[in-house]
């Protein structure tokens, strides 16, 4: 069992979303964003962004792994410093392009 932190844009909820059910139901600790501020349209603070970006870290400091959501290989800049930390920090990094990962995979499970 691993702990995968989930990274990336959260304009991607659905991927997310998908990522999260098929690496949990294999068997993994799975942590991902507070919420989806650009999928659902939250306006936060430059406060509240920069809460939300350290908190991020720490799960990426508590993880064995992380998992980049990069929906048609987008990497937006929160992201790439995201993975640069996790290289720095000696984390595996898997990406959700190169997953196989999509709704076919997650119907098997619920089909």
């Amino acid at each position: 069992m691993k702990i995968i932190t989930l990274c990336g844009s959260t304009k991607f909820k659905k991927e997310f979303e998908q990522a999260n059910t098929y690496l949990t139901l294999q068997g993994n600790i799975v942590m991902s964003v507070a919420f989806f501020e650009q999928s659902e349209g939250f306006e936060i603070s430059q406060k509240q962004a920069d809460l939300l970006t350290d908190i991020h870290l720490r799960k990426i400091d508590l993880s064995d792994e992380i998992f980049v959501i990069d929906v048609e290989g987008y990497i937006g800049s929160s992201t790439s410093k995201e993975i640069a930390y996790a290289k720095e920090k000696g984390k595996s990094v898997h990406y959700y392009s190169t997953s196989g990962i999509n709704e076919k995979v997650i119907a098997a499970f619920f089909g």
